[in-house]
């Protein structure tokens, strides 16, 4: 079988075409829950904490008493090296809504899967085997 038969039946397999739609749709996830993250938590938690700007906690690794910089893109402008703390918190929060949401996701369809099997009844095997069982019984 040739490199190129090969290739064309993998990328057509349905798996690959799911993963595909997945990354997708999980890069639009990710826009909109760094959106969520950046314009609407932080500011209320930064609120609340006395007006703090988590994306713009950072340690200048040059001269980590130096606070001529007020933010980070000032920083970096200025070619000082800089410790990101706060952009990492933002990244960890943005990590556990995409967790949660995935595993709220994945909670749904098995519970799906759960109902329509139950709705479904057992599979020809399962009755199959059930009655071998009871003949074997007899």
């Amino acid at each position: 079988m040739s490199l190129v038969k090969e290739f064309k039946e993998f990328i057509m397999r349905g798996n690959v075409l799911d993963l595909a739609v997945g990354i997708i749709i999980g890069a639009a996830f990710t826009a909109i829950v760094s959106s969520l993250v950046d314009d609407m938590i932080m500011p209320v938690i930064g609120l609340m904490l006395h007006g703090i700007d988590f994306s713009n906690l950072f340690v200048n690794l040059r001269d980590p008493m130096d606070t001529t910089y007020v933010t980070v893109a000032a920083a970096k402008a200025a070619g000082v090296p800089t410790l990101n703390y706060g952009l990492f918190i933002n990244a960890i929060i943005k990590f556990m809504i995409v967790g949660f949401a995935v595993f709220m996701l994945i909670k749904g369809m098995h519970r799906l899967v759960r109902k329509k099997e139950a709705a479904a009844g057992p599979s020809e095997d399962v009755l199959l085997l059930r009655e071998i069982r009871d003949l074997l019984k007899k």
